[in-house]
């Protein structure tokens, strides 16, 4: 079965592990976030990796270490998270990013500009903030 939408596992991790980070003010480590999402624990450290050289976690080593967050959950909006995980999302014209169109209209009623837009003012209308 095909999907209109799907997001990746690296930024799923991201978003949902972000939630718990947040909701965890001592910190919570990459096993519990496994536990909790069923995302596997390797690719969890890589994506909150990135996420700390991204400047939205802070990193705990340690048996009581753990992830915490850089700013206040009011603070970083799922946008931030999102693209810091896939970079910039960018909004086209065409589905197809062809440079010359052979239609007088798009055939597809730029729905995917429409859908684009649309989840962007989403993502960065979402602070973690909601979720606590």
């Amino acid at each position: 079965m095909s999907k209109i939408f799907s997001m990746s596992e690296a930024a799923s991790i991201a978003i949902h592990g972000m939630v718990l980070i947040a909701r965890n003010e001592k910190g919570i480590n990459a096993v519990k976030i496994a536990e909790q999402t069923g995302f596997s624990k390797n690719h969890i450290s890589k994506v909150t990796q990135r996420l700390v050289k991204n400047d939205l976690l802070k990193s705990v080593r340690g048996p009581a270490g753990g992830f915490t967050l850089k700013k206040k959950p009011s603070e970083i909006t799922l946008l931030e998270i999102y693209q810091s995980i896939e970079g910039p999302i960018e909004i086209t014209d065409c589905p197809l990013v062809n440079e010359v169109c052979h239609f007088d209209q798009c055939v597809m009623g730029n729905v995917v500009n429409k859908m684009t837009i649309e989840f962007k003012k989403f993502l960065k209308d979402q602070t973690l903030q909601k979720y606590l």
